[in-house]
């Protein structure tokens, strides 16, 4: 029995027809996303300025970064997909509760995630080989996990106005976060002298200030589809595993993606230095700028697969996931060739300092041996993001797991130091691996949805 409810503009959206859903919830979010990913970029092309001690230690501390923003995202993904299969079943005061206590998991995350990296930030860098880099490390490791509990309120906020449907109001709140970033970070690292610190300062603050804007909306304004104020206060734990099924898993697959980047940074270590580190920080920033409509569909699917799943229509998840690939390869060859064509100018954009100077003939390598991969992307991510949605995140997770902790770092390893490869190995180890893994996991999901629409309804 379904409750009555006052549909949105976006829940309207995410109910309607497939593709319609998904080009609607994923346009927005590839602006966003894309200014999300830029700013990262512009960390990187200000640090250059300081020199390859300062670039390298953005490198370091990005693995534990992006195991926060992992966690935090996780977590969200899982209040979205939950969020959005409650809505498909019609039932608005349960939505209520999914939206209340994802807040407080996601909080209770971002603690324990927090106190540890920050007392012991000290020791970490030293450990994984971090060299003259360390203090710098440090320094921008220590502010950017005091300022965690942003990264975490800031994914739960987009994730559930996401999973309402409502991606213009999150894609707004992820381009103010960005923009700011990106005018802050001169301002703090050089006008204001802060060297290093004014990078971490400026992207806790800019989280910060987004924070506010989404606070604004779902607390103050109160326009939002979900409530934090109507229906049932009790603590329902069937709504926790609901959140968790999908949150975990998907969490576990961003530490996945940064244990990942740790085992290519000590393969690194192994046989070159860390001004190749210091390449493939950059590179991976340009390739996640690259990848930004890929992401952005992933997001659509997630929340439209939830949402039909709820409605139990089967043959629309498979439509949904069909017309993701089906775009996404479309954008990702685009992207391989500009890629490939402008990476010379791409390199020049983070090497302007003679410090850097150097770096910009190995990044350009970087750039064109990773453009190779590209287009086996969007099948891996609709893969998973179909499996979050109809709340299989055991089943995405596995797929991440293979990919990136088994495939790729085996394949970096046999290419670099068995065929003695060197640092050009290791790239065309990620490639061969993160090839095998998409593919391998959309024929998967396709399996599954096949199943699926067997079922009686």
């Amino acid at each position: 029995m379904t409750e009555k409810n006052n549909q949105t503009k976006g829940v309207k959206i995410l109910l309607g027809d497939p593709k319609t859903a998904v080009r609607r919830l994923s346009l927005p979010m590839i602006v966003a996303i894309f200014l999300l990913s830029l700013y990262n970029a512009a960390d990187a092309f200000w640090v250059s300025g300081l020199g390859p001690d300062a670039l390298a230690a953005i490198g370091l501390v990005f693995p534990f970064f992006f195991i926060a923003i992992g966690l935090a995202m996780g977590m969200g993904t899982g209040a979205g997909a939950a969020l959005s299969r409650t809505i498909g079943e019609g039932k608005q005061k349960r939505a209520d509760q999914v939206a209340r206590q994802s807040l407080v998991l996601s909080v209770l995350v971002a603690i324990a995630f927090t106190i540890p990296l920050f007392l012991f930030s000290g020791y970490i860098f030293p450990l994984i080989g971090a060299g003259s880099a360390a203090p710098y490390a440090e320094t921008y490791g220590q502010i950017v996990f005091a300022g965690a509990i942003f990264i975490f309120l800031y994914n739960y906020g987009t994730a559930i106005l996401r999973g309402e449907g409502d991606a213009r109001r999150a894609m707004y709140a992820m381009v103010v976060s960005s923009i700011l970033n990106i005018i802050l970070d001169p301002i703090f690292i050089y006008g204001l002298d802060w060297g290093i610190a004014g990078a971490a300062y400026a992207t806790v603050f800019s989280l910060f200030v987004s924070c506010l804007l989404l606070a604004w909306w779902m607390a103050g304004k109160k326009d939002t589809y979900v409530s934090f104020t109507r229906g049932p206060s009790a603590w329902d734990p069937t709504i926790t595993r609901d959140i968790l099924r999908v949150g975990l898993p998907a969490s576990a697959e961003f530490i996945a993606g940064a244990v990942m980047i740790l085992g290519i940074n000590l393969l690194i270590v192994l046989v070159a230095s860390t001004d190749d580190i210091a390449v493939a920080a950059i590179g991976w920033r340009v390739v996640n700028i690259a990848m930004t409509p890929l992401f952005a569909i992933g997001m659509a699917v997630v929340s439209v697969a939830g949402a039909n799943f709820g409605l139990r229509r089967h043959h629309a998840i498979d439509t949904t996931c069909s017309y993701g690939a089906k775009i996404g390869i479309g954008i990702s060859v685009l992207l391989s060739v500009v890629t490939f064509i402008l990476a010379p100018q791409i390199a020049g954009l983070f090497t302007l300092s003679e410090q850097s100077a150097h770096l910009a003939p190995e990044i350009i390598t970087f750039l064109r041996i990773m453009c190779f991969f590209y287009p086996a992307v969007p099948f891996g991510i609709v893969a998973t993001s179909v499996f979050q949605g109809v709340g299989k995140g055991s089943s995405a997770l596995v797929i991440t797991i293979i990919r990136t902790l088994i495939l790729t770092l085996i394949f970096a390893w046999l290419f670099a130091i068995k065929l003695e490869m060197g640092v050009y190995g290791i790239w065309w180890g990620m490639v061969a691996g993160n090839l095998i893994g998409d593919i391998s996991g959309y024929i998967w999901v396709k399996w599954y949805l096949r199943l699926l629409m067997k079922e009686p309804i």
